[in-house]
């Protein structure tokens, strides 16, 4: 039964001729950026629906779909800003679905669905992941781990994501007496430029050291000015710090503070980074399943944070992410997804579950929590 899609254009293009690449056209074509997932929600959940799986949008926003926890699939609803046009292109390698969210994440996300249908394997739409991963979090919470977790982001159908750093965020927050900006005295402005200079001090990239294995230091948001009532300088400074996984968030987190003179910091955000083993045996199957697609296995580590960091760090099961895309091109106007990729994705998806023993007769997963019970724990 092919799901009920959008009036988008795109999807009379003759390459979107199968029920997979309706459904992500639809779901690209409906904005979802965090916070605003509740549209992409309810169309995802509609599919399940319409494939007689037992589905739910949790209090949370997540889409949940129990079935065989063997594996648990789960990618992220949300995406970043950003308005691309939604349209097929011809590229190098075939039609290429352009638009917001192709490759971060909705590809992975849609792929993942189609493979839960087809195996009956457990899937999870979560919300927030490109903002506090409040829909992962949630969902360790609420439910009890799986055996096996795939969760979806872009590594390339034949590559397979095995580390990611962590996270540090925090605002840096500092006032000073307002005077004559002739004066040489330090305002809060450039207290709060000092401060960050000697942080950016202590992680000094290197370049003979891979990126995924430094420190690296984001200022990403800053004001400063005279206040309201003119009696001050005020500055604000909102930054991240990316952790590798030989380093640990208290340990930047302290000789970030050792540096502190003049002024506060907030640290509003700590994730641990996560590093797998690849020879794990989900791992191994993954790479059986890419050989197996005509592809040459490639393990991949990743210099960003994505909800595979929280999994890891609530839940002690075998994980990889995986997903079709060029990660390069997440966040930025040329965001596109090579529609046959997308399709190779699928096909990795579903053998791997298969290799992996998932039952598509499983109609609910012991550790998935039921919408009636949900709302008491």
């Amino acid at each position: 039964m092919a799901v009920e899609t959008t009036d988008h254009p795109a999807v009379e293009h003759p390459a979107i001729d199968t029920e997979a690449r309706q459904l992500l056209v639809e779901l690209v074509s409906i904005p979802s950026v965090s916070g605003e997932e509740t549209a992409a929600a309810e169309a995802l959940a509609a599919f399940f629906e319409a494939h007689d799986r037992e589905v739910w949008i949790d209090d949370i926003g997540n889409v949940r779909a129990p079935g065989d926890d063997t594996v648990l699939l789960t990618s992220h609803i949300d995406t970043v800003p950003g308005d691309i046009p939604v349209e097929i292109e011809d590229g190098d390698d075939g039609p290429e679905l352009w638009g917001r969210g192709s490759v971060d994440a909705t590809g992975s996300l849609v792929a993942m669905a189609i493979a839960a249908v087809e195996t009956g394997a457990s899937f999870v739409g979560v919300v927030g992941e490109e903002s506090t991963s409040r829909g992962a979090w949630y969902l360790t919470d609420h439910r009890e781990p799986p055996e096996l977790i795939i969760n979806g982001e872009p590594s390339g159908w034949d590559g397979i994501t095995l580390g990611y750093r962590g996270l540090l965020e925090g605002t840096y927050v500092a006032a000073s007496e307002s005077g004559h900006h002739s004066r040489p005295d330090l305002n809060a402005i450039q207290h709060a430029m000092s401060w960050w200079d000697r942080v950016e001090a202590i992680f000094e990239p290197d370049e003979w050291v891979p990126v995924f294995e430094q420190v690296t230091t984001k200022p990403v948001d800053i004001e400063g000015g005279v206040s309201v009532d003119g009696l001050s300088m005020e500055s604000t400074m909102e930054f991240q710090l990316r952790v590798p996984p030989e380093r640990t968030p208290d340990e930047v987190r302290e000789l970030s503070d050792a540096e502190l003179e003049i002024g506060t910091v907030n640290w509003t955000e700590s994730i641990p980074p996560v590093m797998t083993n690849p020879r794990t045996e989900l791992a191994r199957v993954f790479r059986a399943a890419i050989r197996a697609g005509g592809g040459d296995p490639r393990l991949l580590r990743k210099t960003g944070t994505s909800d595979m960091n929280v999994f890891a760090t609530e839940w002690n099961c075998e994980m990889v992410s995986y997903g079709p895309g060029d990660s390069s091109l997440d966040h930025t106007p040329n965001e596109h997804l090579p529609l046959d990729a997308f399709d190779n994705a699928i096909d990795v998806l579903i053998d791997v579950c298969e290799r992996c023993g998932v039952d598509d007769a499983a109609t609910s997963a012991d550790g998935e929590t039921t919408p009636d019970t949900e709302a008491a724990q």
